[in-house]
């Protein structure tokens, strides 16, 4: 990772992080453990879009999206032509953890494979079992380039 990117990523990380602490006392003994599943689910379907593990990566999407895509193969598609950044990304970096209305949104810092900057926020679910799901992905520009 170039030295520009790295200090990108930290002045990102800076600026839009500190919400974390808001949803651990909004959401109660719990939510230490609860956001750091949510990291994880996040990481391990992005590792998963890297390894081409469409099996893996459908896994860890709400059933909403699973019914959506109907087939780990069509949700692969979807992200691979629609989310490069997610896809293939250079780098990322976990940002605030927020709520609204009551459901937790994750803010990830992504540098895609084209070198540019965007936001990535990530609406999740808890099931029944305890366990979270992504449930989408909305990607903003950010002003910022890998040169």
């Amino acid at each position: 990772m170039g030295m520009r990117l790295a200090v990108w990523i930290t002045l990102v990380g800076a600026a839009l992080g500190g919400a974390g602490a808001a949803f651990a006392q909004a959401e109660g003994p719990d939510a230490p453990a609860d956001a750091q599943a949510i990291r994880d689910v996040i990481r391990s379907q992005i590792e998963a879009f890297r390894r081409d593990d469409g099996e893996a990566a459908f896994a860890l999407a709400s059933p909403a999206i699973r019914a959506r895509f109907g087939t780990a193969e069509n949700f692969m598609r979807m992200v691979r032509d629609g989310y490069p950044p997610v896809y293939r990304p250079r780098a990322y970096r976990f940002l605030e953890l927020s709520l609204r209305d009551g459901h937790p949104l994750q803010k990830l810092a992504l540098i895609g494979p084209d070198g540019f900057a965007v936001l990535a926020i990530y609406p999740m679910v808890k099931l029944e079992d305890g366990s979270w799901r992504t449930d989408g992905c909305y990607l903003m520009p950010l002003e910022a380039k890998d040169a």
